[in-house]
This record gives C-alpha cells, structure tokens and sequence, in this order.
C-alpha cells in the first residue's frame, strides 16, 4: 500500500475530516486530493520532485500531502514556528520548488534567482480547475521510494533530513493497531501535522481505520475541552504539557466519551499520569519514537497501560539494548535503544556520514536513548545518552530525578541538567517552576530527594524559575536552560 492509498480504507459515505465547522467526506476527501494533484501536476510537479507544506493544521493541508505522495513526488512539511533564515534553510537543502503556504514567506533574500521557491496559498489551492488531469503512477512504482523529509532539529549544527519512505509509513500505521481504533472512533488531530507523531498516530491511523480525524488548527486549552465534549471525540493523542493543562481546568464530565489517551514526543512524568487518571478515570496510554522511525518504537496497547512504561516493542521490529560496547544488556539494566525494522528510514537527505553514523552496517539504527526492559517485556525510557550525567565517575540519570521531584508538593515543571564541576567532573542542577499559589523552599525539596535518593543522584544547585522554556512540539528545552544558566539568566 502506497501512503495515498490510505483514504480507500474509509468508507465513502463517512466522515473522515472535520475541520472548524466544515466537514468532508471519505468521498469528498478524495476528490479534493485530486484537485490538488491535478493542480501540482500542471504546475510541473513529477516523481521524485520534492514539495514543501508550510502550514498549519487544515483539511488542506491533508489533501496537499496526500496530492504529493500520488504523484510519487515528496513531502517537505516544515515547522511554521521557523525563522525565514532556517526555512530557507530547509527549502533550499530539500531542493524545493514549490511551497504550498498558510501565509506568505518573506525568504526571497536567501535565494538566487535560479533558486527562487515559488509560493502558493494552500487555502485557494484546490479551487482552480485544471483542464490537465494528472496521470496514475506506474504500476511498477515501489513501495520503498520517498515519501517524506522530515527534518529533525537535532542538537547541533542544521537539521538533518530524516526520508521516510511509503513502506516506512505504511509499516507503522499498521502498528498502531494496538490502539484499537476502529470505524466509530473520533480522533483528535491538534499536534502539528508536521511532526511526524500526529502525521502518522493521529492522521494516517484515523484514516486507515475508516474513522474520522477532528482536526484544530490552534491549541487552546478551553477550545479544545469544549471541541471534545461537543463533537464527542473518543481518542486523544496528545503530549504531556497539553495533558498538564487539561487536567488542571477540564472537568471529567468534559472527556465522559473519551475511551484512548495517548501521550507521545517527549518523557511523560509519572505523577502527571497519576493525576490524570484519579481525576478523568483514564489511563494514559504512553509511546516511544523518533522521526528516524516513522516514528513509533513502543507502544502502549490499549487497555494495558503501566505507570512509567513506553509500552512494548512492535510487531514486525527488532529491538536491543546495549552498553558503550554494543553488548546486549541484562533484562532489568539500562542500554541503548537500537532499532531495525520495517519503520527505519531510508537514509539523511543529502547526508551519508550522518547516515552512516545513525545507521550501522547490520541495519540497526542507533536512538541515542536509553531504556531498560522488564520481565514481561515493558520497556521504560530512562534518559537521552547526551544528557546523562556523569559525577564522580557515577551515571546519573536526569529523568529518574525528575521523577521523584514531581512528587514533590508544589512543583509544577522540572528539569535536571549536567553542570560543570571542578570537582565532581558534572553535578546535577535542578530547575523547577511552582504551581500558582504553592511554595516550593529548596532545602526542603533537597531533604525530600535526600530521602528518595542516593546521595549522589541529589543535585547540588537548585533554581526556581518563573517559565520552563519549551521547544517547537512542546518539549522542555535543557538546551535553552543550561544556555541561559550559562549566560547568567538563571
């Protein structure tokens, strides 16, 4: 099955998007994926081309994806919250000619005239008739061609190019079927459509389910309460700082035909899944992935959700843990994460070293994550290898701290990051924000971690700060902090 295709599972009389009071269905859907191929394809549009998407969530934003990808040509979906200078950046390592845009882009200083991006108003795209009528692709097209560019910021230099192909997609939407969506179910579609967890979780599964994708194009904690209580919506894939803010002003009447939470993107505290469910009655149901991936790894199938864990290890992919010598570790201990399977991409765009370096010889792609499996086959995230600590010649895990502060009254966000010492090599600093109203005093959070701890993992500086500053998909930024401690600002 090509990435397309997926609109075929639904049925035609079906809704299969709502999208801010207009609704299409299956039927519909496809239609309007036409126009838009059409379109692209007088516009000279052809295989392998690449095409970018700017924009926020949208019905058309769907019908431009899926336009491109029937005609074996690839997507570039590009994060709106870019400066001009780093989508540039990605129009032009990309190769991109045509951008199908939600509001103009000011980027014509970063390009030649040979170069220059042509922009389209992706909301008036489908309304042009094209006398022109795309033809179907060959037959003998392959499963395994691109399908999309997802460009990962990465922690240093300029982004990597994560290609993806239709198989890649393809593989792990049919993984997904540990949610248990079925033709009934409403999915929530309030992530980004860029990023590759809502792309292929929230939109590719709906779809290849025959359900029917809620789409909100702006996150508004109370606009979205209202949306699921009024359009009955049945599974939310979210990430934590979206559950954060529910679970302080919803009312669990609002969620009563919720039956699927899935979190995904980043760590999930434990005590934040504790409150969730004592308020709602709902498990959330945890993930692990990476762009690399398509982006699935673990999953949590439904109605079997543990406190803690990412889930289980997909069907039709191999996983190992491994120390800093490539063994195998012991069930229990930490390793690293590798992957190899049908969900691995095919490469870095335009990149071989970074492939090669991700990618091993044996096909095992290499996360830079750090997990550690149980008996019964659970696996729990325990840190990125970048950001483990090393004090004294000890390994200090941030995310195993950062649990035991949540549980700390009054805290509200936590992050724990290495800080050079002198002495100790690093040291753990704690940086924290407070629930409005609560007072969080540092030597009593210290005599807490004290009694939970070992006397090393205890970090030696404490910080309040007023905001925890995230990233583009919600994520708390440790790069942003230790920058800003470094500068004073902290």
């Amino acid at each position: 099955m090509l990435v397309h295709e997926v609109m075929n599972c639904g049925h035609d009389e079906d809704i299969a998007i709502f999208d801010e009071g207009r609704y299409f269905t299956y039927a519909q859907a496809k239609e309007s994926i036409k126009k838009f191929r059409d379109r692209l394809y007088s516009l000279g549009v052809r295989e392998g081309d690449r095409v970018g998407i700017f924009s926020r969530n949208s019905a058309e934003f769907i019908f431009t994806y899926f336009a491109v990808t029937s005609l074996g040509a690839i997507n570039v979906p590009i994060n709106f919250q870019l400066s001009n200078r780093e989508t540039a950046y990605i129009l032009k390592n990309a190769g991109v000619k045509h951008v199908l845009t939600y509001e103009p882009l000011t980027i014509d200083e970063f390009f030649s005239d040979e170069e220059k991006v042509i922009q389209h108003d992706i909301s008036k795209f489908g309304e042009t008739d094209c006398e022109i009528s795309a033809p179907e692709l060959p037959k003998d097209f392959d499963e395994n061609s691109p399908c999309v560019i997802i460009y990962t910021s990465g922690t240093t230099g300029n982004p990597k190019g994560a290609v993806l192909s239709h198989k890649n997609l393809i593989h792990n939407t049919k993984q997904c079927e540990v949610f248990k969506c079925t033709r009934e179910c409403k999915v929530l579609c309030v992530l980004p459509m860029y990023h590759c967890f809502e792309w292929t979780c929230a939109v590719l599964n709906t779809f290849y389910r025959g359900a029917e994708a809620h789409v909100m194009r702006v996150f508004k904690p109370k606009d979205m309460i209202d949306l699921v209580r009024e359009n009955k919506i049945t599974d939310l894939i979210i990430v934590p700082s979206i559950f954060k803010l529910i679970t302080a002003i919803a009312k669990p009447e609002d969620f009563k035909t919720v039956r699927f939470a899935m979190s995904g993107g980043t760590i999930l505290p434990e005590q934040m899944s504790k409150s969730f469910k004592e308020k709602f009655g709902l498990s959330i149901h945890d993930g692990y992935g990476l762009s690399e991936t398509s982006p699935a790894v673990f999953l949590t199938t439904y109605g079997e959700a543990r406190i803690g864990s990412v889930g289980k290890k997909l069907d039709g992919e191999e996983v190992r843990l491994v120390d800093e010598n490539g063994n195998d570790v012991p069930v229990g201990e930490p390793g690293e994460v590798l992957v190899r399977g049908g969900n691995v991409m095919l490469e870095y765009w335009k990149n071989p070293k970074a492939t090669a370096e991700t990618i091993d010889k044996d096909g095992w792609l290499h996360t830079g994550d750090v997990a550690r499996v149980d008996a019964d086959g659970y696996y729990y995230i325990v840190n990125r290898i970048k950001e483990m600590i090393i004090s004294m010649g000890e390994n200090i895990y941030p995310r195993e701290v950062e649990e035991v502060i949540y549980q700390f009254k009054g805290i509200s966000d936590a992050a724990v990051v290495g800080v050079e010492d002198k002495l100790r090599g690093q040291v753990g600093a704690c940086f924290y924000t407070v629930v409005d109203g609560e007072t969080v005093k540092p030597n009593e959070l210290k005599k807490f971690l004290q009694k939970n701890l070992a006397l090393y993992k205890i970090p030696r500086e404490f910080h309040e700060i007023k905001e925890m500053p995230r990233t583009s998909t919600g994520k708390i930024s440790k790069k942003q902090i230790l920058e800003d401690y470094k500068q004073g600002k902290l």
